[in-house]
């Protein structure tokens, strides 16, 4: 009878256990409230432009604990009405906006609790989970982002839990057969035979198992299904791409420290299809005179004096099925360099950020505003808009997710 109850006990404990493992499982599974993913592109649409989700200051300061800094509440306040914030005589504020040279931060007054909440899941992420490396030579990596494959980080961390989770489950179940034999009298067999060989016998045991088979041949199943799927995903994407240039030039240098514009370069940006490559004369009107004894300027001499162009690697490069307009983007639509190329002032070298694929690009349509302020083309466009909807005009709505848009 007292062994009954002994062995019944046993067992509670090692099901407690388990319940206790699988609960903290859980728990970590539902640990951030916002949703990273969304929080990115939120993060890439809107704030990329002027803040980095690390330690670096860009046009404003890095968001990286940012959420220590600053309670929840402040901060939807901050992002819906700044200039609010700062006009109530808040300390923090104030000392924020004379800091950085008193430059007004974009209001986003559609934006609430979640929407916050979802970009700050954003910086805790891209500061916990570590950039992709661009591979030697500059080979192309396919990276993980918001329309591609889960991070592999969390793949990591699910297998290394799932196995100490079976080692305990072995331990435990070794342990209660090991107590079991012993209150019930048979511990007279294993006299003599050492505590690791007798859980040794039980881990054995467990591997023989057929269930516990079952289920490790299917779980390594579904693995191998979700890195094919993961793979088929990043084919074609080559986010993180960072090639090595003909010519060693820094944005890092020439746009970041001395801010030279990047329209002064890219001469096409405003009203072309393309950006352009900067001429070598373009160079020349500041290297005719400054630093003409570098190794790398002098490059530039001998493709001048060559007649030959400077073979440039192109890094940004979408499929020749789909159309994009720099002019209609830059120029009508008032996007920013870094939203699409990233902080590409802190750059040595340019790497390509952002993943360039068509969802990426339909995310945005979806999510972005059309400016229609003091533009009289979108007043009919808007009263239609006002008639059917009381969210704001977005570019989806005025045509922005047709087929014939980018593909004709």
């Amino acid at each position: 009878m007292r062994s009954s109850l002994f062995f019944k006990k046993m067992r509670g404990v090692v099901q407690a256990l388990l319940i206790g493992l699988l609960a903290t499982l859980s728990q970590q599974a539902a640990a951030q409230d916002g949703d990273a993913a969304n929080g990115e592109t939120l993060f890439n649409n809107n704030c990329k432009a002027c803040h980095s989700p690390k330690d670096e200051v860009v046009v404003g300061p890095g968001l990286k604990d940012i959420q220590k800094r600053r309670d929840l509440a402040w901060l939807v306040k901050w992002v819906k009405n700044p200039n609010g914030v700062i006009q109530s005589g808040d300390e923090y504020a104030v000392a924020l906006y004379n800091k950085f040279g008193k430059a007004q931060m974009t209001a986003f007054p559609a934006y609430g609790e979640k929407e916050v909440k979802d970009i700050l899941a954003y910086v805790e992420k891209a500061n916990t989970v570590a950039a992709p490396v661009p591979a030697a030579g500059g080979a192309a990596t396919a990276a993980a982002s918001g329309d591609s494959a889960p991070s592999d980080l969390f793949t990591y961390i699910l297998v290394a839990l799932l196995i100490v989770m079976l080692l305990v489950l072995g331990v435990l179940m070794a342990i209660v057969s090991i107590l079991s034999k012993a209150v019930s009298g048979e511990a007279t067999a294993s006299e003599g035979v050492s505590f690791s060989d007798r859980l040794r016998d039980g881990l054995v045991g467990l591997s023989k198992n057929s269930a516990v088979r079952s289920a490790t041949v299917w779980f390594f199943i579904l693995m191998v299904t979700k890195a094919t799927i993961d793979g088929m995903y990043g084919i074609g994407i080559q986010q993180g791409y960072a090639p090595k240039q003909p010519i060693a030039f820094s944005h890092k240098l020439h746009a970041g420290q001395y801010k030279i514009d990047c329209n002064y370069c890219h001469t096409g940006v405003n009203r072309g299809k393309s950006a352009t490559i900067p001429s070598a004369n373009i160079c020349m009107n500041c290297h005719g005179v400054i630093k003409k004894e570098s190794p790398e300027i002098q490059k530039i001499y001998t493709a001048i004096e060559k007649n030959q162009p400077i073979e440039w690697v192109r890094i940004h490069n979408l499929p020749d099925l789909a159309y994009f307009n720099h002019a209609q983007h830059v120029n009508v639509g008032g996007v920013q360099c870094q939203q699409c190329h990233g902080e590409i002032q802190t750059m040595e070298v340019v790497e390509q950020r952002s993943s360039l694929t068509m969802g990426w690009c339909i995310d945005c349509h979806r999510k972005t505003e059309v400016n229609t302020k003091g533009n009289a083309y979108y007043d009919k466009l808007v009263e239609l808009h006002k008639s059917k909807s009381k969210e704001p005009l977005k570019v989806a709505d005025i045509g922005g997710l047709e087929c014939s848009k980018c593909h004709y």
